[in-house]
């Protein structure tokens, strides 16, 4: 195994399985072909056609789009056909910057390959030889990564809630990070990603944060999502990252990009170019 391993299990998408998922004039997901036929048992909400899936533009407000989708997936939940239903609303646009054209329950995300966005956050104590980095082992109770290794602190991004904002609460909720100590996370970047996974196809874009947190700092989870977290050097984390798949897979890309940011995975390694470039799709 390599860390290009980790880049390649994120970009698993063959576009012929799918067909465009649009509202109004704009293309803001993918569907596979097998679930469109589904959403024929929903007129007046999707029209489904060979070439694609497009919300009734009959809908045409946020609040009648918002409402209309939400009463559709409500009854694909009662019959088991969406898992991990999350009653998070997650915002459908054509980017981050762009007006939602509608909300739309955070589980069905990925069945419509729309866009999704996190908070992911490094947490490290010390520096040089000295640097290890607080890694969480996530609950097994979660519907996505059970039992899998995460970054100390790790978030969907909802609707309606400025990105500072909801890292500082993550921090509160996963990790008992004081607010004013969250406040001095460093923005650092993005990685994105487009890759298949079993919840659905998997497009989203995860802004990363680095903190640098006193010895003295002990994690505790106040929501049940982590089941432990680790103080590990930071060797320790390159091998596992590079060695095997006990990260989750986005978790791997914001570890990646990491070591990488902090010259640990030098420009002479072999697949630099690849890993760098692999980052952001």
């Amino acid at each position: 195994m390599a860390f290009i391993d980790r880049i390649e299990e994120c970009r698993r998408f063959d576009p012929a399985d799918y067909r465009p998922f649009t509202v109004g004039a704009a293309r803001v997901g993918s569907v596979r072909h097998a679930f469109a036929a589904r959403l024929k048992d929903f007129p007046g909400v999707f029209e489904v056609a060979a070439d694609g899936v497009r919300l009734d533009p009959r809908l045409a407000d946020f609040e009648t789009r918002t409402r209309a989708v939400a009463d559709a997936l409500e009854s694909l939940r009662a019959k088991g056909e969406i898992p991990g239903w999350r009653d998070e609303p997650y915002p459908v646009a054509e980017s981050f910057s762009a007006p939602a054209l509608m909300t739309m329950e955070r589980a069905a995300v990925p069945l419509f390959g729309v866009r999704g966005y996190g908070v992911h956050m490094n947490g490290v104590v010390g520096a040089g030889a000295g640097l290890r980095m607080w890694v969480a082992k996530r609950s097994l109770s979660k519907p996505t990564g059970p039992g899998k290794l995460d970054q100390l602190v790790a978030g969907g991004q909802p609707a309606g809630v400025a990105l500072a904002d909801n890292l500082v609460k993550e921090c509160a909720e996963e990790a008992a990070i004081p607010a004013d100590l969250a406040r001095r996370a460093v923005p650092i970047g993005t990685v994105s990603y487009l890759t298949e996974r079993p919840e659905g196809l998997r497009h989203d874009v995860l802004f990363n944060y680095d903190l640098e947190l006193p010895e003295s700092f002990r994690p505790h989870n106040a929501d049940g999502e982590v089941e432990s977290f680790h103080l590990w050097p930071i060797d320790e984390v390159i091998a596992t990252v590079r060695d095997t798949d006990r990260f989750k897979f986005n978790c791997a890309l914001v570890a990646i990009d990491f070591l990488i940011r902090r010259g640990l995975i030098a420009p002479d390694h072999p697949d630099y170019v690849a890993l760098t470039g692999g980052l952001h799709q």
